[in-house]
């Protein structure tokens, strides 16, 4: 049987479902799951239990999954090794039984309230808070510890006598949560070596499948999301973790592998630059040309012309 699907325009509606007290802004607010109450003094049931939602606003969570089950589009998110989530809207979130660690902070940003502000700008950019990034944030003790202080003190903010300097205060609080975020996430992909390795061994072979199958010339250049789902990883983490390994993210890994195998027809006797194309999957020539030129410095004509043996 499917699930009922619920999206919420407002924190304010999604407080009244769960059953937990009305933000005192309509476009922020901060929950410690420890007021839900419960027999257990440690642990707090999830309200959300086995529905399917989506909502206008933003999450930064610190919590422990003791058991259950979150998915955050398709995929499962593991806590194994990490307590810090993230999500942003208009994705589908799914809980199925979940129970938490009562010392839980959430905070829910709609995201009308960065409105006029640069932060509204640079939160899209971050990759932590993509549906396809499939883990919780690691963080040392001593790490969480800091967060948890930056998370206190926007609550304190929050919940103190609003001003004037309170949007800017809380806001500008936030921005310096999600920078250390972003290094925290950054660093859990460079501090993975050996399984970077991995990945970009396998990504380079599943390229190689793909040319030597002949999908380049039926189906086009490939998109990264077919490589991923062919690794079972997510595209996010995919280009995440080739970027961190060796700068380069898996569009540009695609590109280079197509350039390598167009350089070597080239220089294939009896081969038109257009056949070239055909065979890398582009359907019109110019574009093929455009692209080896932007890429290599000359066109593909001119690069037989210099390297063709006589």
């Amino acid at each position: 049987m499917t699930e009922p699907m619920f999206h919420f325009k407002s924190i304010s509606e999604f407080a009244d479902f769960i059953g937990h007290e009305r933000p005192e802004h309509p476009f922020f607010g901060v929950c410690h799951v420890d007021q839900f109450g419960g027999e257990d003094q440690n642990v707090a049931a999830c309200a959300t239990s086995g529905i399917s939602y989506t909502s206008d606003f933003y999450t930064i969570a610190i919590k422990r999954v003791i058991s259950g089950e979150i998915y955050y589009g398709r995929t499962k998110y593991d806590f194994d090794n990490g307590s810090m989530m993230f999500t942003a809207p208009r994705q589908v979130m799914q809980a199925n039984n979940v129970v938490v660690s009562r010392d839980a902070i959430i905070i829910a940003i709609h995201e009308d309230f960065f409105k006029g502000h640069p932060i509204r700008d640079s939160i899209k950019k971050y990759g932590f808070f993509s549906y396809t990034v499939n883990e919780a944030l690691h963080l040392s003790p001593k790490e969480e510890k800091m967060m948890r202080g930056l998370m206190q003190n926007i609550h304190d903010e929050y919940k103190g006598n609003p001003d004037e300097f309170s949007k800017e205060l809380i806001l500008s609080q936030l921005d310096t949560l999600l920078k250390y975020s972003n290094r925290y996430y950054k660093r859990q992909f460079l501090n993975r070596a050996e399984l970077s390795n991995e990945i970009s061994e396998r990504f380079q072979t599943a390229i190689q499948s793909y040319f030597d199958d002949g999908r380049f010339t039926a189906s086009g250049m490939p998109k990264i999301e077919d490589i991923a789902a062919e690794m079972n990883v997510s595209p996010r983490y995919l280009s995440d973790t080739l970027k961190a390994e060796t700068g380069k993210a898996a569009q540009e890994h695609i590109h280079l592998y197509l350039l390598d195998e167009a350089k070597d027809l080239l220089l294939a006797n009896n081969t038109t630059v257009s056949e070239v194309a055909y065979k890398l999957g582009f359907e019109y020539p110019q574009y093929f040309s455009r692209l080896f030129k932007k890429k290599i410095g000359v066109s593909p004509k001119e690069f037989r012309n210099q390297n063709s043996i006589h």
